[in-house]
């Protein structure tokens, strides 16, 4: 017995052949099963086999396309709702329920909308304005400002480099951050704890008061570089540059100074009589606010910056307030300035050196002044709402009224962001 073969079965012993087993081998099992259970020895007219089969594979091939229209049908679901989701807002569309983000999604700390932020009133958006903690840029994005608050003044940097932004002043001192041209990055902190920052009109340059200290670097890429150092009186702030100086304002009055870094000197002797410095004509002179004349009346003067700030024309017709606020357009034709009457005026630079008409603009400035490259100022006035003052339109007699912006919240106010100038062609 020893030589007959035992089969073995699914209790007592593995089994003769494996398992796994290839479609070839199972459909020529198959046929041969069904061949042998055919009485007559003719060959059949139907191979029930292979009806056998592709009955099989139609039933695959119907479920496998069942599968396919049920995954397109859920693709489309979810690319609706990101879509839903990633639109603009405030489109008053039904809300979307989303239970986790799609693979390798990140969130940009700036999120920017593809419409332009909605104003109420007339004012257009020719400049970008910083409005609660957001920059509205004048081409419609809009990008939250993380970690930056307190904002006073901001600048636009030089062949679209971003954005200079600085606090207002605080018993920490003040904080100068760099705003990254796109939103792949967060606004940097560039200066903490200053006593004051200054800004060029093209963000080149910045100087700022640090303990005894007056310090003026260049600025490339968010990064200071070449600081120039030098020790000043007590008192003594940068205001404003003139080319690569920087304006100096002495405390109490003094009056104002130049300070020549790129010569490694000190700070030049200071004119008294010049107290403000509203900004600079094309050729580099300076348009600022003197006291002149034996009642000491505050004045407009055109100033020349390569001789001590010494007035080359002085008008007394204008009559500034004393304030300092004001702004120069890109032309040097039009100043933008409060008035002794608690009012803007707009004055005409043509005839500094006699009578400069003064012409009624609308509420008073409250801060700084804005100019666009098309030659419209904008400012914001004391009850924190914006001013567009358009030169023709005030010469034709018409009042500048302010407009509110949206998304103010109570506290806040929105703050004009100044361009970098290009004076017109032939100015």
């Amino acid at each position: 017995m020893s030589g007959i073969r035992q089969h073995a079965d699914n209790r007592t012993g593995g089994p003769e052949r494996p398992f796994p087993v290839s479609e070839d081998e199972l459909e020529r099992a198959l046929r041969d099963t069904l061949s042998r259970q055919v009485a007559t020895p003719r060959p059949l007219g139907a191979d029930p086999a292979g009806a056998a089969m592709r009955r099989a594979r139609r039933a695959g091939r119907r479920r496998a396309l069942t599968g396919l229209a049920l995954a397109g049908v859920a693709t489309v679901l979810v690319t609706a709702g990101m879509a839903q989701i990633t639109g603009p807002a405030g489109t008053g569309g039904t809300p979307t329920v989303v239970l986790g983000d799609p693979p390798g999604f990140s969130p940009s700390p700036f999120p920017a909308e593809s419409t332009p932020a909605t104003r109420s009133g007339s004012v257009r958006a020719e400049l970008d304005l910083l409005v609660d903690g957001w920059l509205e840029a004048s081409g419609g994005e809009r990008r939250a400002l993380t970690g930056v608050d307190g904002v006073e003044r901001a600048q636009r940097v030089h062949d679209q480099g971003g954005w200079l932004v600085t606090s207002a002043a605080t018993a920490a001192g003040r904080t100068l951050w760099w705003v990254p041209p796109t939103d792949r990055n967060t606004p940097q902190v560039m200066l903490a704890a200053a006593d004051a920052v200054a800004i060029s009109a093209d963000g080149r340059q910045v100087a700022w008061r640090d303990g005894p200290e007056l310090i003026a670097a260049g600025v490339v890429a968010g990064q200071l570089i070449a600081p120039v150092r030098v020790t000043a009186p007590a008192g003594v702030v940068p205001v404003g540059f003139t080319g690569d100086d920087v304006l100096l304002r002495q405390p109490d009055q003094g009056g104002m100074s130049v300070w020549r870094r790129a010569a490694g000197g000190l700070p030049g002797s200071a004119n008294p009589d010049v107290h403000a410095v509203y900004g600079a004509r094309p050729d580099g002179r300076l348009i600022g606010l003197v006291t002149a004349g034996a009642a000491r009346q505050p004045c407009l003067a055109l100033l020349d910056p390569a001789r001590g700030l010494a007035p080359v024309r002085t008008g007394c017709g204008a009559k500034p307030a004393v304030d300092g606020l004001g702004g120069v357009s890109p032309d040097g034709r039009w100043l933008l300035v409060n008035g002794a009457g608690h009012a803007a005026q707009l004055v005409d630079l043509t005839d500094l050196g006699g009578t400069p008409a003064a012409h009624p603009a609308g509420p008073a400035l409250s801060g700084a002044v804005a100019w666009s490259r098309a030659g419209v100022a904008l400012h914001v006035d004391a009850a924190g709402e914006l001013v567009r003052v358009e030169p023709k339109r005030v010469l034709a007699g018409e009042q500048p009224t302010p407009s509110a912006v949206s998304g103010v919240t109570t506290g806040t106010r929105p703050v004009v962001v100044a361009d970098v100038p290009t004076a017109p062609d032939g100015a």
